[in-house]
């Protein structure tokens, strides 16, 4: 694990955050690996240039995202990549540039695949009077923008619009999501959105369809809006 008291000495996170944050992304790099030991206390506490206090706080919050585990005798060891928490928005954060982004996104397609097209057909049905009058406003925000393409707006937009789907499904198991997934959209929406091609249409059918009603026609287009030819992305996962 290179020496990152540098980096950190300067952030603005709160110090132990900064600590987990640099282990977080030796572990998700692999340049800790899965099962190894990681650097006993006083070694740490020397590298990042902190006290036990906040390496403690540090590693108790690496603990409760999968990624570490304690054991007498053994120490604290980097746990097996299938138990890490990868929905959990620090996490997701931590993991900033870290993979090709073309990687990533075509994770992340898979994972709003799975769950979106529903989320989409719950807002049609659940949808309150004010959030579709909300929905409507942000669409035509997205026809403004479109038309004027500028990339940073684009993305605050396109991410409202989907966050504002989740938030109207009215299903507490699916509002997590809505959270989870704008951690991970800003890389998704800036990799597809570049060059101006913002999927106008389809966004205009799944508001369309959510604003009647049509929970079948939401589920349809929203699952036609994620074909991965859509994003600048291939249509097979490479080897």
């Amino acid at each position: 694990m290179t020496n990152n008291f540098a980096l950190i000495s300067t952030s603005n996170r709160s110090l132990h955050v900064q600590v987990a944050r640099s282990i977080a992304r030796s572990i998700l790099s692999g340049e800790l690996a899965q099962g190894s030991i990681v650097p006993n206390e006083m070694a740490l506490c020397d590298q990042f240039g902190v006290s036990r206090t906040a390496l403690r706080e540090a590693m108790k919050l690496l603990t409760s995202k999968g990624l570490l585990e304690s054991r007498p005798k053994i120490g604290t060891r980097v746990v097996n990549r299938a138990y890490w928490n990868f929905l959990d928005p620090q996490l997701i954060e931590w993991m900033d540039g870290l993979s090709d982004p073309e990687d990533f996104c075509l994770s992340f397609l898979g994972l709003r695949r799975a769950v979106e097209p529903e989320a989409c057909a719950l807002a049609a049905i659940n949808a309150t009077a004010s959030q579709r009058i909300e929905l409507s406003e942000i669409f035509q925000e997205m026809v403004r923008v479109s038309k004027n393409f500028n990339q940073e707006e684009w993305t605050e937009v396109d991410l409202s619009f989907h966050r504002l789907i989740f938030n109207s499904t009215n299903n507490d198991f699916y509002l997590p999501f809505g959270n989870i997934l704008t951690t991970m959209f800003k890389t998704f929406i800036i990799h597809s959105s570049r060059e101006g091609d913002v999927c106008l249409n389809e966004h205009r059918m799944i508001y369309e369809a959510i604003m009647a009603g049509n929970s079948e026609l939401a589920r349809a287009v929203s699952l036609d809006h994620l074909q991965k030819g859509k994003h600048r992305l291939p249509e097979t996962q490479p080897a």
